[in-house]
């Protein structure tokens, strides 16, 4: 008898244990599935940008056509001829005592060089006209005047190469063309384009020359 009460105790403490197991199984949350998160790159902090080579500078031998670095080139003179058909009224200039010749623009690939006649040592003349600075050596009228480009023909001439009104450029001693590293601006005679090293000279038919060098 003992014995069946036994048996039947441990038989009533496994159902008991088996009932506490699954109600403990239903109290418990149904966990989602995991589903992986998408990958996002990561961008290194500081990473330096990638620049794209630098634009080509402008070609040489095109004339009127600026480099990549280049101010647009100044407006040819009026009539297209120089200022040929202009006329220079009084005062009238004296005739033409030096030649300017700086670097109008510093491009990436060439110079744009100015030749400027001057007149003088006439510091009356100079006043008269507009400059009142007590120079004595000037252009025969000031920039902008209607009459500049007229009284800068009358000064220079024509050049012996283009036939055009404005000085005779050179380079070292010789012609002014592409080989030699020099070329005529294509619209006005008093520019001129060049590509290396050298003297640059501008002579206006007086004989009167001005020259700048190129390092």
């Amino acid at each position: 008898m003992r014995t069946g009460r036994l048996v039947g105790v441990a038989a009533a403490g496994i159902a008991l244990a088996a009932a506490c197991h699954e109600a403990i199984r239903e109290e418990l949350p149904t966990l989602p599935s995991a589903t992986p998160a998408p990958l996002i790159p990561i961008v290194p902090v500081g990473a330096a940008p990638q620049l794209g080579p630098r634009p080509a500078p402008g070609l040489p031998g095109q004339p009127g056509t600026p480099g990549g670095d280049e101010e647009p080139l100044p407006a040819q003179p009026p009539g297209g001829d120089g200022g040929v058909s202009g006329t220079c009224s009084d005062p009238a200039p004296g005739p033409a005592t030096r030649v300017d010749v700086k670097v109008h623009i510093a491009g990436a690939s060439r110079l744009v060089l100015d030749a400027t006649v001057l007149v003088g040592p006439d510091d009356a003349y100079c006043r008269l006209i507009g400059f009142t600075d007590g120079r004595r050596f000037c252009p025969p009228r000031p920039e902008g005047h209607p009459e500049r480009f007229a009284c800068d023909a009358a000064l220079a001439g024509r050049a012996a190469d283009t036939g055009r009104a404005g000085p005779t450029w050179r380079v070292n001693g010789g012609a002014c063309v592409f080989s030699s590293g020099c070329e005529n601006h294509p619209d006005n005679q008093f520019l001129a384009f060049a590509y290396g090293p050298g003297t640059y000279q501008a002579c206006v038919a007086s004989g009167v020359c001005g020259a700048h060098v190129v390092p």
